[in-house]
This record gives structure tokens, C-alpha cells and sequence, in this order.
């Protein structure tokens, strides 16, 4: 029955009529499939694994997940230290799981060390956990705030002042 009256009635020329609309259609379907595939809103961890070491700064809005060494600061929305995973220098996030080892100063809004985990430095927190087994070594200070202090956009630039004239020395 459906083949009868496509073939009979005038519809054809109706269709085919469309049919540049159509490619117009699926020109703009295209943009709009490519655009959700890229979205802003939550992205995916990154990951550095176990063979990676970073000599450097880390920031982001995301998240981050390590598994090598990083030799430098981390700034980030959930920071995860893996058990192989070894940091050296100051750690700030909402959000802080350690698993492996890190020497610096730690700052977050939640702070998780697992048994697995060995600290060596200060926490500033605003809760923290700290599973039997744990190591640390260092001072615990709770504050209501504790991404405001010391690394905060508006203190940024008095950290690398000290730096410079470290660096001045080192040229000379």
C-alpha cells in the first residue's frame, strides 16, 4: 500500500523539492552534533601515569589525577594522588584524595589521606580524614576558608617576587 501511493501521487516532487532543504538541514545538524560533543560544563579527569614526571606548575578548573612525580605546585578542582604518585610542592583544591606521597604544603576544602598515603608537610583544610595506617608528618590547621590563603589570585603575585631574586643569583 505504501509504495502504491508513493508512486501514484505528486508527493515524489514534494519530496525532492525538499530535498535541497534537506542538505541545508543536515549542514546545520552537523554544528549542532559537533558542538554537545565538546561541552563545557564537566570534563574529564587528566590523568598522569605512573612513567610521567612533571618538573613544573599544574592548574586547572578540572580535574587531575596522578599517578608519576610532579615536581612543582597543583592547583585544581579534585586533585587524586595515586599510590605511585610522588608531589613535591604545594597542593591546592576543593577537593584532595592522597594516596602516595607528597611533600609540601596542602590546602583544601576536603582533605582524604588514605592508609596508603605518606605527608610530609602542613594541611590547611576545612574537613579532613585521615585513615588508620596513614603517615604524617607536619602540622593540621582547619580554617572556614583555606583556598583564600597564600595562593589566591589576589596573593599570586607575591609568591614569585621571593623568586626572582633567587633566580637573579642563580644568572650570575
Amino acid at each position: 500500500m505504501f509504495s502504491k501511493s508513493r508512486i501514484n501521487e505528486p508527493g515524489p516532487k514534494q519530496a525532492e523539492a525538499e530535498k535541497p532543504k534537506a542538505p541545508e538541514t543536515s549542514v546545520t545538524k552537523p554544528s549542532t552534533d559537533f558542538t554537545p560533543s565538546a561541552p563545557k560544563g564537566k570534563a574529564a579527569a587528566s590523568v598522569l601515569s605512573s612513567d610521567l614526571t612533571v618538573v613544573g606548575n599544574l592548574r586547572t578548573t578540572g580535574d587531575i589525577q596522578v599517578e608519576g612525580t610532579v615536581e612543582g605546585d597543583i592547583r585544581a578542582h579534585l586533585l587524586t594522588v595515586g599510590e605511585s604518585a610522588t608531589i613535591r610542592g604545594e597542593i591546592v583544591a576543593d577537593d584532595i584524595v592522597v594516596n602516595g606521597r607528597v611533600i609540601g604544603r596542602v590546602r583544601g576544602l576536603k582533605v582524604r589521606l588514605t592508609s596508603t598515603a605518606r605527608v610530609e608537610g602542613d594541611i590547611i583544610h576545612k574537613t579532613i580524614a585521615i585513615e588508620s595506617g596513614a603517615h604524617f608528618e607536619g602540622s593540621v590547621q582547619r580554617q572556614d576558608d583555606p583556598l583564600a590563603q597564600g595562593r589566591a589570585p589576589g596573593a599570586a603575585p607575591v609568591n614569585p617576587a621571593p623568586a626572582t631574586p633567587t633566580v637573579k643569583p642563580d644568572e650570575l
